[in-house]
């Protein structure tokens, strides 16, 4: 193990903080043995906050719709060949009926930038779940949003927003997004959702074209200093309809090796364990929850459309029901020696 990775992987764990240029150093120098002592103090700091938890979310994903054009989405709106799907409201809540019956305390929305779920729209959906289900929380991941729809979002009930940064840096996302899209609003909202009382993750893609290690120093610093509740992060898996069709997926090795270093930045966050991980090796969520992530999101939406919600190639988990979805999940986790919570698994605040 590389002396100097090791005294920063050390400082890391005492104090939550480093310069991007020791990110850096820390990416370009990981090793087995660097990842194994990263992934004992994860798991160490994590447990110290969330004892042996696992917690699960419900995952309904209500459109393929989206007015964007990311060049590295299966559901950008130059794919042709993509089958659209919206559900209903009905279906919505259908799922929701389904996945509380089934143990589910955070239900979590997630779709396109599509323009038929209007503030009216999705405010309805909301207030209808928070009215049925009182105990659990509601998450959107409906990409950015006007200020005024997030604040309507929020007093309509929704407790969490999922909104990918995708990378921190500015050259980086303009590789990988249409001239239309902006960096600077994206971060803009993320803050905005913040001010709004929002318990906000954000995330990025692990092994994206053009990516660098000094790329993904400058996400490790972002998450350093936004302090997000949640993190989502997964290997980039290419899309065979869209620009980066030849492009080499990302590796379960650094996305393990960067759970656990947000873990150690950050040991409250909650992370999950993607279905993308799962999806680039068998025992990829598995391994997640090893390297410290501590969210698994089993799939709640109707085994009809799931397949049409291919935002990258080969999705796991599209042909199963429900109940087998969480099922298999469960007995993951067990075998990982955690546990599966069933409350609403809200971020641990500092008293």
């Amino acid at each position: 193990m590389n002396e100097k990775a090791r005294g920063l992987a050390l400082r890391l764990e005492e104090h939550g903080s480093l310069l991007p240029d020791e990110y850096e150093f820390l990416i370009e120098n990981r090793s087995d043995d660097l990842a194994a002592l990263l992934a004992e103090k994860a798991n160490s700091a994590r447990e110290k906050i969330y004892g042996k938890k696992i917690f699960m979310r419900g995952l309904i994903e209500i459109s393929s719709f989206c007015k964007n054009d990311c060049l590295y989405c299966g559901i950008r709106r130059s794919n042709k060949n993509c089958e659209r799907y919206r559900l209903s409201e009905e279906e919505i809540l259908n799922c929701a009926d389904e996945g509380y019956a089934l143990g589910f305390r955070t239900f979590v929305l997630q779709g396109g930038e599509d323009a038929f779920f209007s503030d009216e729209v999705l405010c309805r959906i909301v207030r209808e779940i928070k009215e049925k289900y009182p105990d659990c929380a509601v998450t959107l991941s409906m990409g950015e949003r006007s200020d005024e729809s997030f604040r309507a979002l929020r007093e309509a009930g929704a407790d969490r927003y999922l909104l990918r940064h995708e990378t921190a840096s500015k050259s980086h996302y303009e590789r990988l997004h249409p001239a239309e899209m902006s960096f600077d609003n994206r971060m803009r909202c993320l803050h905005v959702l913040r001010g709004l009382g929002f318990q906000v993750g954000c995330g990025f893609m692990v092994g994206s074209p053009f990516q660098t290690s000094r790329d993904l120093a400058a996400d490790l610093k972002f998450i350093e200093e936004f302090k997000p509740d949640m993190c989502g992060i997964g290997p980039f898996i290419a899309h065979r309809n869209t620009p980066f069709a030849n492009e080499k997926s990302g590796t379960l090795e650094l996305t393990c090796f960067l759970l656990s270093v947000i873990r150690l930045i950050y040991p409250r966050v909650l992370l999950p364990a993607t279905t993308a991980l799962g999806t680039i090796a068998r025992d990829g969520r598995e391994r997640g929850i090893l390297a410290g992530a501590n969210v698994v999101m089993p799939n709640l939406s109707p085994v009809a459309v799931r397949k049409k919600y291919e935002l990258y190639d080969n999705k796991i988990c599209t042909g199963e029901e429900s109940a087998q979805c969480r099922g298999c999940l469960e007995r993951r986790i067990i075998s990982t020696g955690y546990e599966i919570a069933v409350d609403r698994g809200d971020i641990k605040k500092e008293c």
